[in-house]
């Protein structure tokens, strides 16, 4: 597994999203996205980070920021995630974990004593260009939307 870095292009993608509406990396050209790929809808940690997000949203949507979280959950679960927690972004459904693939953020992942292969927690910020712009990987799922919002707060454009 190597996770894409700064500098490289992003891979464009169009993926269902929470509603099966089909959500294009391109609908957001010419403006900063946070693409943060998660292990699974509903679980104790991505429940922290997500709510995190939700919360720091207002502030993200000010410095026009927007978040896209994906996860090799079916839509109909993400819809239940949003719901269930109120979340205010919006959430992709890579089934066939093709983006995270691209994104180098699928392989073996070991959890209480189990190997398998999975999405690792990685977020990527890309750029108005479609570059990605910094990669988050060193993280807790409690303060991974305060360590984006630090980011953006010395980088913004």
């Amino acid at each position: 597994m190597s996770p894409l870095k700064a500098g490289d292009k992003a891979p464009q993608f169009s993926l269902p999203d929470q509603d099966g509406e089909n959500i294009n990396l391109s609908d957001f050209k010419g403006q900063r996205v946070l693409v943060y790929f998660y292990p699974k809808a509903m679980t104790p940690g991505c429940t922290v980070q997500a709510c995190g997000l939700r919360d720091t949203m207002d502030e993200l949507e000010k410095i026009n920021v927007a978040v896209l979280g994906i996860s090799t959950d079916a839509p109909e679960k993400l819809s239940r995630f949003v719901e269930k927690e109120m979340l205010n972004f919006t959430l992709l459904s890579d089934v066939n974990h093709q983006v995270a693939e691209q994104f180098g953020v699928w392989g073996r992942k070991q959890f209480m004593g189990k190997v398998y292969d999975g999405i690792h927690r990685i977020s990527f910020l890309i750029d108005p260009a479609g570059n990605v712009e910094h990669v988050f990987d060193k993280f807790k799922t409690s303060d991974h939307h305060q360590v984006v919002l630090n980011y953006l707060q010395q980088h913004s454009s």
